[in-house]
């Protein structure tokens, strides 16, 4: 096996399906036991950091709540400032605001500011590409602050929920990187 093959699949031996979470139907992936077990949330942080530092990544934008949980150390191990994109009111002082659609509904989310410059490269770092909808709406709130996207990195991609179709025109030739593939 490969690093990577290695790395693959202590991830995704680490991540419980949880069925029928939050509805019916639907085949949750919990990634607590990964975050809870050292060497896993190592390598993960590892991994993420690495793509950080090879698009050339002066900031992380981690998006609420588990690319918290996961931007924040990589943002460390990459050496580079860690900037939380937030649901929107949540934030104090001035922001920029970015409106989204979801499946049912929309909603809003928001960044400081003054976090984003530019001459900034972001890569936005979360847990899960879904739909699109909020990493869409992240791509254009760092656009919108002068900052250059220098891409996405996810733990895991959904594929059969078509968000990479959905992130590429936001994307404008910026890469989408997923550890995994589900």
């Amino acid at each position: 096996m490969t690093d990577t093959t290695d790395i693959k699949h202590l991830l995704l031996s680490r991540i419980r399906d949880v069925p029928d979470h939050p509805e019916p139907g639907v085949m949750f992936k919990d990634i607590t036991p990964l975050l809870s077990d050292p060497a896993a949330f190592g390598a993960l942080t590892d991994a993420l950091a690495e793509l950080v530092v090879r698009h050339g990544a002066t900031k992380i934008v981690g998006l609420e709540a588990r690319g918290f949980i996961l931007g924040a150390p990589v943002a460390v191990r990459a050496g580079v400032g860690f900037i939380p994109v937030r649901k929107a009111g949540k934030l104090p002082g001035a922001t920029l605001r970015q409106a989204y659609d979801l499946e049912y509904g929309s909603a809003e989310i928001e960044v400081h500011a003054e976090d984003l410059t530019a001459g900034d490269r972001v890569m936005v770092v979360d847990d899960v590409l879904a739909t699109g909808g909020t990493a869409e709406a992240s791509l254009q709130l760092i656009r919108r602050a002068g900052a250059e996207v220098a891409g996405v990195s996810v733990l895991m991609e959904l594929g059969f929920l078509g968000g990479r179709a959905r992130l590429e025109p936001a994307l404008a030739g910026a890469p989408l990187e997923a550890l995994l593939q589900i």
